[in-house]
């Protein structure tokens, strides 16, 4: 079963819907329990952070996430859902996250000169890879995606970055370790390259 973790903060149909298309059902679900008999697992999200950590926690989602990964099964998370592995956020205030990921979140600066571009950062980039990881077989090196955030993620270890994308200098744009494997942006809502990634996820043999 590829499950998907409603938290009230993703937009869960579209994620699905996405999956389907490629013909691998996936269901939505609210209890710690049905997180933990997944065979793989999304972890999507739209939202705020410490909201979202406040609502992992009170349910005990964020539990079963984590002793979910730590079964070794394949997980994935989408733009909230990454940046709620990391150890901290900075989204109005500090804030600790799931911890699965050494490192913190905070907010993209280049509102700010010299860059003055716009945050959020919201449209079509382009993905560079550090190395050609199993999320992204078969996608050029160039390939547009679609990103919607104003956070952005920095983890300790820079070989877990598995692709960036430059917006006022590189940004990353997903990492992997083991079977963690989450983006920035929005594979759901990235069209054809979106549906490569979701199909390489659920054909990932970790």
């Amino acid at each position: 079963m590829l499950a998907i973790v409603d938290y009230d903060m993703g937009n869960l149909r579209s994620v699905q819907k996405a999956f389907a298309l490629l013909n691998c059902p996936a269901r939505i679900v609210t209890q710690p329990e049905d997180v933990l008999q997944a065979d793989r697992l999304v972890l999507p999200g739209v939202g705020a952070f410490a909201d979202a950590m406040k609502t992992l926690q009170q349910t005990g989602l964020g539990d079963a996430v984590r002793d979910f990964i730590r079964t070794g099964r394949p997980f994935l998370g989408i733009c909230l859902g990454l940046q709620l592995l990391m150890e901290v956020g900075y989204e109005d205030g500090r804030h600790a996250g799931l911890g699965v990921i050494g490192g913190d979140c905070v907010r993209l600066t280049v509102d700010q000169p010299p860059w003055n571009l716009k945050v959020p950062h919201m449209g079509w980039n382009a993905l560079n890879f550090p190395a050609v990881g199993p999320l992204f077989k078969n996608v050029p090196a160039g390939s547009y995606v679609y990103f919607v955030h104003s956070y952005h993620v920095q983890p300790v270890q820079p070989g877990l970055i598995a692709a960036t994308t430059d917006y006022g200098g590189p940004v990353v744009a997903a990492i992997c370790r083991d079977n963690v494997m989450a983006t920035q942006f929005h594979p759901e809502k990235s069209q054809g390259v979106g549906s490569i990634i979701l199909r390489n996820f659920a054909e990932w043999s970790c």
